[in-house]
C-alpha cells in the first residue's frame, strides 16, 4: 500500500487539530493533518532500542529517551508507553507483527539498535507505519563517536520527524545565547551554545565584560556578538571551535551593535552609531568594505536579511514609533510593513521566507508575534511581563524567545512555542539565559 502523508499549515487559525487516522483502519495511509480543532497528537510506539553487551545497552537507554523526549516536545506526537505493549522487539531487524501495535493504537513504530566498539557507537533504526502494514522509507544508520550519542538521537529524531510531517527536523542544532549569572544589579554575562534541548553546554568567553546578541554564522561554526570590553560597543566575530575572535568594527566615534550574517555568510549587516544617528551598515568580510544603507534621522536598527538575501527587515522610529520597515540589500525602497497598535521591534526573517518574527509591545504587555513579510496576518503566539529575542528553529516551525518574568529580580529564562501559538515549553538552562540565536542543521 502506498503510504500518503499530508502536513498543512494554516497560518491564520489560532487552534489546530493532529488528527491520526482511526485505530485498525487497514486502508487509511499514516497521516498528519493540521487543520482547526482540538488537539490530538499522533501516538508511536518506540521500544527501547536493541544492544549486544551491557555498555551499549546504556547508550540504547540513553538514545531511545532522547529520541523520544523530541518527538514528543514537539507537541505533534504522543509516546505510547512500554507497559502497554503486548509484544516485544527480540532483534534488529525483525518482522514486525503490526496486529499486536495496532491493538494498542500505535500509528508509528520505531525499532532501533545500538553497538558499541571501543569509542565507535553505531545506531541503526526502521520506521513502520502500522495500519499500512509497512516499512516507511529505508532503515538508516548512524554511526560516530560514543561521545556524540546524543547527536545521533537528534538524527533518528529529526527522521522520523522529517518522514511524517514532510519537513525537514530541527533536533540536531544548537543555540548560542547569553548566560547570566548573579543579581539583578550585578549581573555577569557571557557567551555560551548548547544542544537545541539545554544539553552540552559550552562557554565561549568570560565573564569579565557585557556581551550581548549572539548570531551564527549560515554554517554554524562562527558566532557574531556586541561587546563592552573596550568600553564602548563593538561587533566582534568569534570562531566556535578555536575561541579567537576579532573586532570587525572599530571606527572611532562610533558605536556598533545589533549584528547578523547575510545568508552567504561573507556579509554582516549591523547598526553603526555616529554624531547621534543610527543607521543599518553592511561589511563585506573579504574586503572589509562597509555600506550604509539607510540615511533617515531615526534609530535605526535590528536588521536581519531574508533566505535569498535580497531583502532586509529592521527596526526604525521614523514614523514617530517603533516599527518594522523592509528595505532592499542595497538600500532601496524602504517600506514600512508593521501597522497594528504598539511598538514593533527584534524582527527576524523565518528560514521559509513566508513569515517574519517581531516582539512587540503593547499596553504594558510584551508579545512574541509573526506577521508575512508584507505586514498582513499579523498573529501574537505570546504575552508576559517582558518577552523578546525571537530566533526561528533551522525549519521555520518552532520561535525561540527570552522571558523575563514579573518578580524574579530581573532573571530570563528561554521558552519555545510553536508558529501556531500552542506548545508553549520551556528551555532548561543551569543559570539564567537571554538572547537564543538558533544554528542551521549540524552536518
Amino acid at each position: 500500500m502506498r503510504i500518503f502523508f499530508q502536513y498543512t499549515v494554516l497560518i491564520l487559525t489560532t487552534s489546530f487539530l493532529i488528527q491520526a487516522e482511526p485505530a485498525f483502519s487497514q486502508s487509511a495511509p499514516l497521516r498528519i493533518e493540521i487543520t482547526e480543532g482540538i488537539i490530538e497528537p499522533l501516538p508511536f510506539a518506540l521500544p527501547e532500542f536493541l544492544s549486544d553487551d551491557e555498555t551499549a545497552a546504556g547508550y540504547a537507554q540513553d538514545i531511545t529517551r532522547v529520541i523520544a523526549q523530541d518527538l514528543v516536545g514537539t507537541g505533534l506526537f504522543r509516546e505510547i508507553p512500554q507497559t502497554a505493549f503486548i509484544t516485544d522487539v527480540a532483534n534488529f531487524p525483525a518482522p514486525v507483527q503490526y496486529t499486536d501495535w495496532k491493538v494498542i493504537n500505535a500509528q508509528a513504530l520505531i525499532v532501533g539498535s545500538v553497538s558499541v566498539s571501543g569509542q565507535d557507537l553505531v545506531v541503526q533504526f526502521q520506521l513502520f507505519d502500522v495500519f499500512a502494514n509497512s516499512q516507511f522509507g529505508s532503515g538508516l544508520q548512524f554511526a560516530g563517536s560514543v561521545a556524540n550519542w546524543r547527536r545521533m538521537a537528534h538524527k533518528v529524531a529529526d527522521t522520523v520527524y522529517s518522514r511524517i510531517t514532510g519537513e525537514s527536523g530541527y533536533f540536531d542544532s544548537r543555540v548560542a545565547f547569553v548566560s547570566e549569572t548573579g543579581s539583578k544589579n550585578e549581573r555577569r554575562k557571557r557567551l555560551a551554545v548548547m544542544d537545541y534541548d539545554g544539553e552540552n553546554i559550552q562557554y565561549l568567553t568570560d565573564d569579565e565584560s557585557i556581551v550581548l546578541a549572539p548570531r551564527f554564522s549560515p554554517d554554524g561554526e562562527r558566532v557574531l556578538y556586541t561587546s563592552y570590553i573596550s568600553g564602548e560597543p563593538r561587533i566582534h566575530e568569534l570562531d566556535i571551535k578555536s575561541l579567537q575572535s576579532r573586532i570587525l568594527e572599530n571606527t572611532i566615534g562610533t558605536m556598533s551593535f545589533a549584528p547578523r550574517f547575510a545568508p552567504d555568510g561573507q556579509t554582516v549587516v549591523y547598526s553603526l552609531e555616529q554624531g547621534g544617528n543610527t543607521d543599518i551598515h553592511t561589511l563585506n568580510l573579504s574586503t572589509d568594505q562597509s555600506q550604509r544603507l539607510t540615511q533617515a534621522p531615526s534609530i535605526d536598527t535590528a536588521p536581519s536579511f531574508s533566505p535569498d538575501g535580497q531583502r532586509i527587515v529592521f527596526e526604525s522610529d521614523r514614523s514617530g514609533s517603533q516599527q518594522l520597515y523592509v528595505i532592499s540589500a542595497t538600500g532601496e525602497r524602504a517600506q514600512r510593513v508593521s501597522f497594528g497598535r504598539g511598538r514593533y521591534g527584534t524582527p527576524v526573517w523565518s528560514p521559509r521566507g513566508d513569515l517574519i518574527a517581531f516582539t512587540k509591545q503593547h499596553r504594558g504587555r510584551f508579545h512574541i508575534g509573526v506577521m508575512r513579510v508584507d505586514g498582513s496576518e499579523e498573529r501574537l503566539l505570546t504575552a508576559s511581563f517582558l518577552d523578546e529575542s525571537p530566533t526561528w528553529s533551522p525549519n521555520g516551525r518552532v520561535i525561540m524567545f527570552a522571558r523575563e518574568t514579573q518578580g524574579e529580580r530581573g532573571r530570563f529564562s528561554l521558552y519555545t512555542v510553536d508558529i501556531s501559538g500552542r506548545n508553549l515549553r520551556p528551555v532548561n538552562t543551569p543559570e539564567g539565559a537571554s538572547d537564543p540565536s538558533w544554528s542551521p542543521l549540524q552536518k
